[in-house]
């Protein structure tokens, strides 16, 4: 005796599959970067799936609205919208994000200062950080997220930013440790406030703006890309103020433009800083500037079970 098999809908019916992949076919002709990726995501939110429901139960009926709403955010897509704008959210580390037009959308590549960070403290040890030009809050509350004992500030110039960064803080339960302060980069703070200062400054020159994918140019706020003439300004500011507010013996980690390692490096050495690195990210390329730990070099520690 055979097992029963199940039949599959008409092929007139879109199923989960059916969608996915026409979707996934229009995003490849179109040039869409990660095509498949970008339509399950899409097809998740539109269909209110899974990613196990699409692999487990791919000849699930999608409803009409479901496929004309999936339908919007495929269109979306292939003008460039980035999925994280389209959807409002963004996954950063371990954590979920909201994003809007008015925060830069959090990348993998920000991820390398939390590597060096996470190596420069154990994991139960209390020490406290600010994340200068914060935006949605993405480097502190992952940071916060791993370290239970640390406490933290954002600041920015943006209030519509320090309103997203405030509620991503309240949907991880982090508003207790991290406080977020409208202020031009450290201006206000005291001097020798913070154990550990980290930043992803606008490091884009000018003139090359116009030149980025439209996923960014089109998308991101200028005013988190623009690093001025020559991609630096960002930096010169910085540094002093970096070194003012460190505590004797604290570590700093700014993300900078995988070409300007040498320039930024010896930016925070003319402030006074020793024993600064330049760390390279996943691909290879120079991707944070700090004075602490590398961890190419190192393990990160992992908490206790």
């Amino acid at each position: 005796m055979t097992d029963p098999v199940t039949p599959k809908p008409a092929d007139a019916t879109p199923t989960l599959l059916t969608v996915w992949k026409a979707a996934q076919a229009r995003l490849k002709e179109g040039r869409i970067d990660s095509p498949a990726i970008d339509a399950r995501l899409l097809l998740e939110a539109a269909a209110g799936a899974s990613r196990t429901d699409i692999l487990t139960d791919p000849y699930r009926a999608v409803a009409d609205d479901q496929r004309q709403a999936y339908e919007t955010m495929i269109e979306r897509r292939l003008r460039r919208e980035p999925v994280s704008r389209i959807l409002g959210r963004k996954g950063f580390w371990k954590i979920m994000l909201n994003v809007t037009p008015d925060v830069l959308s959090p990348r993998p590549d920000t991820e390398t200062l939390l590597d060096v960070a996470l190596l420069a403290f154990a994991p139960h040890e209390a020490f406290s950080v600010i994340d200068l030009g914060t935006g949605s809050g993405a480097i502190l509350l992952a940071l916060l997220s791993e370290r239970t004992a640390a406490t933290g500030v954002g600041s920015d110039i943006s209030s519509e930013a320090l309103a997203v960064a405030r509620e991503n803080a309240a949907n991880l339960d982090l508003n207790g440790r991290a406080t977020f302060l409208r202020t031009e980069w450290a201006a206000g703070f005291g001097d020798h406030s913070f154990d550990l200062v980290v930043s992803n400054p606008p490091y884009i020159p000018t003139d090359h703006i116009a030149g980025l994918d439209p996923e960014v140019r089109d998308h991101d706020p200028h005013l988190a890309l623009d690093g001025g003439p020559d991609g630096l300004q960002a930096y010169r500011d910085l540094a002093p103020e970096v070194m003012r507010i460190l505590k004797p013996g604290g570590v700093f980690a700014v993300e900078i433009g995988w070409d300007q390692g040498p320039q930024v490096k010896a930016l925070f050495e003319a402030a006074g800083f020793a024993d600064v690195k330049v760390v390279k990210d996943l691909a290879d390329r120079d991707r944070v500037v700090t004075n602490g730990p590398d961890p190419r070099v190192n393990p990160i520690p992992q908490a206790e079970a």
